[in-house]
């Protein structure tokens, strides 16, 4: 297979503290990857180096099998797309705006918007019931509405990798669960962290599990997500029932 993301050995300390330690990670062309872990596990962190937004301390993070902090910004957008775990802006910027944006991330910044830019922005946002929200700015709205944008952001972009730092937040159980198909559906390599045990099982080939900075686990839901892991990374009582040949999790009492 052809790995498109790949970290060895990878550290990173923030302000001081070790945030990532000896991390080493492959995510194939075409994988679907949920990662997973308890708050301050590491996954925002590991991400962010994966999408060429924070430096590693020592080691090693690649795109396509180069050194992610030699590619320039522009050529990494038109290969990644990243979503973060929380964005804001005080630009007046409007649901249209900024799906345009995407568009020429990366290109010039002189080229102007093409016919179809504007078909794609119209399609997608049909396809992420945004055509309400078009000409809105984005704080005139919800925090799910909002996140929907960005999700469709990442699409606008049109890149054939993408990295999501918990997608799901702000959305309804509805848009919680089309999100993470049409994002899993779409042809696309994926690497998204969630806190969705049973959401991650449900929609991801293959898991990674983290805690205190460090990969315990890796592989299928069926071998990763068992009530032993569970219990002993996240620090909570857990049974596993397999139904229809998925993985579902009972936590807590």
């Amino acid at each position: 297979m052809n790995t498109v993301l790949r970290t060895a050995d990878l550290h990173v300390s923030l302000g001081g503290t070790p945030a990532l330690k000896g991390v080493g990670l492959r995510v194939e062309e075409g994988e679907k990857v949920a990662l997973l872990g308890p708050n301050g596990s590491g996954k925002t962190t590991l991400l962010r180096v994966l999408a060429g937004i924070a430096p590693p301390t020592s080691g090693r993070a690649t795109l396509r099998g180069r050194d992610l902090r030699e590619i320039p910004d522009g050529r990494r957008a038109r290969m990644l797309a990243f979503l973060a775990q929380e964005e804001h802006t005080d630009l007046p910027f409007t649901a249209r705006d900024v799906l345009l944006l995407a568009r020429s991330v990366g290109l010039s910044d002189w080229r102007p918007y093409r016919r179809a830019d504007h078909e794609a922005v119209e399609a997608l946002a049909r396809q992420w019931e945004l055509s309400g929200l078009l000409d809105r700015t984005l704080q005139d709205m919800s925090g799910g509405e909002r996140k929907r944008v960005l999700l469709a952001r990442t699409f606008a972009q049109d890149t054939a990798i993408i990295v999501l730092d918990e997608p799901t937040n702000h959305l309804d159980l509805r848009h919680q669960h089309e999100m993470v198909a049409r994002v899993v559906d779409s042809g696309r390599t994926v690497l998204m962290s969630l806190h969705d045990l049973d959401m991650a099982a449900a929609y991801c080939e293959r898991v990674v599990l983290m805690s205190r900075g460090r990969v315990v686990a890796d592989g299928a839901p069926s071998e990763v997500l068992t009530a032993r892991i569970v219990e002993e990374v996240y620090g909570v009582s857990a049974r596993r029932a397999d139904v229809d040949g998925r993985v579902r999790l009972l936590v807590g009492r």
